[in-house]
């Protein structure tokens, strides 16, 4: 349990640096201002009409890194920052949200499985855990198998959470090899600007694998915990 802990600590410590290179980056390519002048709104806007998207709204949403697409309402929610601001960080920010809207049109399988699951990942991320610790605990307590099976129960919705953080990764690395595909062939961004663009979104992608990784971490701990005791 031990080496557990320390490697949760670990994935924590490791999490926390990459998070706060990424806002380190945010705010060195925010200071490179864009040669077109164009907003992240106006980014947005014509990165979806040059790939044939007209029922998609570009809208601003509150706070710092809320930025995302919904495809309940097929709207590319831009933090205010990206919406108005007219720099590399920006670009890129908004680019990769509309390479999501991209995905959604093109009916890309990956993002359609990601949907798919939102639900299901929606209720195992509040009810996993518990499920796991109150079977163990009635198990111990009594010594019945039915604690064990309310165990694995939610190991499976442990499962589903994991396997949605590892389906997570190529939807995002997609969407921003889109967004730096269209930004370099329509020649939106100097070379400065397109070099920060790439630095950026590689940053926001690895907060995406270390998450991939803690969330897979906690399940074959969980597992062990389960299977350990059942033998």
């Amino acid at each position: 349990m031990i080496g557990y802990w320390i490697l949760l600590g670990i994935i924590a410590l490791v999490s926390w640096a990459v998070s706060s290179k990424l806002k380190s980056k945010f705010e060195e390519y925010s200071k490179v201002h864009l040669r077109n002048g164009m907003s992240g709104a106006e980014i947005a806007e014509k990165m979806l009409v040059d790939n044939g998207i007209t029922d998609v709204k570009v809208i601003s949403t509150p706070g710092q890194l809320t930025d995302h697409y919904n495809p309940q309402d097929k709207t590319v929610n831009l933090s205010e920052a990206v919406y108005n601001q007219r720099n590399a960080a920006a670009a890129a920010v908004a680019a990769h949200e509309c390479g999501h809207a991209v995905q959604h049109a093109t009916a890309y399988s990956m993002l359609k499985l990601r949907s798919q699951l939102v639900p299901m990942v929606n209720v195992s991320s509040k009810m996993s855990q518990w499920l796991i610790i109150g079977g163990l605990i009635l198990g111990a307590a009594s010594g019945l198998g039915f604690g064990y099976y309310i165990a694995i129960a939610g190991l499976v919705l442990m499962s589903v959470a994991t396997v949605f953080s590892f389906i997570t990764l190529p939807v995002e690395y997609d969407a921003s090899n889109r967004a730096l595909a269209w930004l370099k062939n329509k020649n939106m961004l100097s070379q400065q600007e397109q070099a920060g663009a790439e630095d950026a979104l590689k940053w926001a992608a690895r907060t995406y694998v270390v998450a991939a990784i803690g969330a897979l971490a906690s399940l074959l701990y969980w597992a062990f915990q389960v299977f350990g005791r059942r033998n």
